[in-house]
């Protein structure tokens, strides 16, 4: 219990007495049913089960690759420095294993909350969708489309890739398409230039 300097209870103790109790009461008639399970075998199996339940218990908040070790002493996992470029960015960090599970857990989503990226307005599945009709909601014009430039360029020009040489680190450009298992046209022309 925490006290003031008066000696008289803290108005946060009261407030953690109060919500405890609240809490009791609201689980106090769900422990009086009788509570039947119904569980029948997975048709793929209880590998299929697990792998389906990993999906969401696994790489939450940390992946496996980065953890390096762990045993009662501590949790040892691997971190990413941003403020330093080059190979000494990755760090190891060791923690005692109630840190690692508090810091892990902050990281864990409340009950019936969903990640973005696999739910809601703007998930892959229904994207445009629900974006069009966001936009006819609120009276939105749809986008511009971006007008479609043709190239200057005539068919058989060279084209640049958009990766330098790995070599020289020029711009490489294709010279030549041709099938597989096909003889390409061009050859190189000789070199004039005199080594001698």
């Amino acid at each position: 219990m925490n006290l003031t300097q008066e000696g008289a209870p803290d108005e946060r103790d009261q407030d953690c007495q109060s919500a405890s109790s609240a809490y009791e009461r609201s689980i106090a008639p769900l422990r009086r049913i009788k509570w039947v399970v119904y569980c029948k075998a997975p048709f793929a199996g209880p590998k299929q089960v697990l792998r389906y339940l990993s999906r969401y218990t696994h790489r939450v908040a940390i992946s496996n690759r980065r953890l390096v070790a762990a045993d009662d002493a501590g949790v040892a996992f691997r971190w990413k420095d941003y403020r330093i470029d080059g190979p000494g960015r990755w760090k190891t960090m060791r923690l005692h294993p109630h840190e690692f599970i508090r810091r892990f857990l902050l990281h864990v989503l409340p009950m019936s909350f969903h990640r973005i990226r696999h739910y809601g307005p703007f998930a892959n599945a229904n994207r445009a969708e629900n974006i069009a009709k966001a936009r006819a909601l609120l009276g939105a014009d749809p986008p511009a489309p971006f007008p479609k430039q043709q190239p200057d360029v005539t068919p058989d020009a060279p084209r640049a890739l958009p990766r330098p040489c790995p070599r020289c680190g020029a711009r490489m450009v294709v010279i030549e398409v041709f099938a597989r298992g096909c003889e390409p046209r061009w050859r190189p022309t000789p070199s004039t230039i005199d080594t001698s």
